[in-house]
């Protein structure tokens, strides 16, 4: 993409409305795991480079990861034409054209695909494993997955630039789970040790490690550690970014692949669906009410001060106080994928190319969408500190 593609001003700063503050706020990507769905996430990112969204904070867990580290690794000429070869070369063309005149047999289709995925594997993601797991000896890593993700290892030197990653002054997070203790942790290139000195020096180790989804795929050694999908405990980045920033002003798109809101499943599929939808979306909505108390506690505790005698106000432990009590605010843009009614449970392997382009013009449409509510991107007003925005259905007639 050249430069005519992108406006001069970006979406925060294009609100002029009198009397209203647009948010100048540090501009944070948040991407959801959701295996082939991911591509969701690829045509949001490429509608946000049209609006002049450029994030100085990328962070992601899964597939959510593998885009996260396209963008942050790549100039940003070359980011939409990286991730177009990612999901090209992960989605796999059918050798006919399929006639597609309903839900059912786009949903045969769908299933027909999704076998084949489990059967062949992915190209530059995944294969099976030769001879099968089983025949692997016990402790053997072999052993205790389906598939070989060595070809993700080849795919991630070829289309990301981990030196720009680790030197660049944008910060790029991705979460994985220590097999062993069972914490979620999170490789960040601004982390820094006791000394001062870099913690991480991020490698396509830490993206595979985030996208270690058992028993699927291995677990991923880094150091003396091994990992997994940072999806078993959290699906979602956010509540690590709400946890590292407390002092600027965020304005935040989540892009997820999972809708926490659904209808009663009405088959023994439809529950495995709906399951899965509810076990891997983001509590984003939580999220923003246990905010929200903060910020009142935040708030009390900065009446409380106000009220101290004079003699107490230079007491060392309400300098300390003083410090706990600031806050910033967050803006957060929820881009939600809506499963389409042919979709199964295995809409997040099904990684055919008819799925990968619909899913891809699904980002870029809400994106569009999205941006028709130029209210959202001003500065939370009447003392909020954290609002949350998202599509409803009057917003797709």
């Amino acid at each position: 993409m050249d430069s005519s593609d992108h406006p001069t001003t970006s979406p925060a700063e294009s609100v002029k409305e009198p009397g209203k503050k647009p948010a100048k706020a540090r501009r944070v990507l948040v991407l959801q795991g959701g295996g082939a769905l991911g591509s969701y996430q690829a045509g949001a990112y490429q509608a946000l480079c049209h609006h002049d969204f450029e994030p100085e904070w990328v962070a992601g867990i899964s597939i959510g990861a593998i885009n996260a580290a396209i963008i942050a690794g790549n100039p940003r000429e070359k980011r939409i034409g990286r991730l177009k070869e990612f999901w090209e070369m992960a989605s796999a063309p059918v050798p006919w054209k399929p006639v597609l005149t309903n839900d059912r047999a786009h949903s045969v289709f769908d299933n027909a695909s999704a076998a084949m995925i489990m059967a062949f594997g992915v190209p530059g993601f995944f294969t099976p494993r030769f001879p099968p797991a089983q025949l692997f000896p016990s402790s053997n890593l072999q052993s205790m997955s389906y598939y070989d993700t060595t070809p993700l290892r080849a795919t991630l030197l070829r289309l990301v630039d981990f030196d720009r990653i680790n030197t660049a002054t944008s910060r790029f997070s991705v979460g994985a789970v220590n097999v062993a203790t069972g914490n979620l942790e999170y490789f960040d290139n601004m982390s820094k040790n006791d000394d001062g000195s870099k913690k991480y020096v991020i490698g396509p180790e830490h993206i595979m490690a985030s996208a270690a989804l058992p028993p699927g795929f291995p677990a991923v050694q880094i150091g003396k550690d091994f990992y997994w999908d940072g999806g078993i405990a959290s699906n979602t980045p956010l509540d690590y970014v709400l946890l590292e920033e407390v002092r600027d002003d965020l304005l935040i798109f989540q892009v997820d692949l999972f809708s926490a809101r659904g209808p009663l499943p009405e088959t023994l599929l439809d529950a495995s669906e709906r399951e899965k939808d509810i076990r891997y979306s983001s509590r984003t909505r939580m999220n923003t009410d246990k905010n929200k108390k903060i910020h009142e506690a935040r708030k009390a505790l900065r009446d409380l001060i106000g009220k101290l005698p004079v003699e107490l106000k230079n007491d060392p432990s309400v300098a300390i106080l003083n410090e706990v009590a600031k806050e910033n605010t967050v803006t957060v843009v929820h881009l939600i994928y809506r499963t389409k009614n042919y979709e199964s449970s295995s809409k997040d392997y099904n990684f055919s190319r008819l799925n990968m382009i619909d899913h891809w013009q699904s980002g870029e449409r809400d994106v569009a969408l999205s941006m028709r509510h130029t209210e959202w991107f001003e500065r939370p007003q009447d003392g909020e500190t954290m609002v949350t925005h998202d599509l409803t259905e009057a917003d797709y007639k």
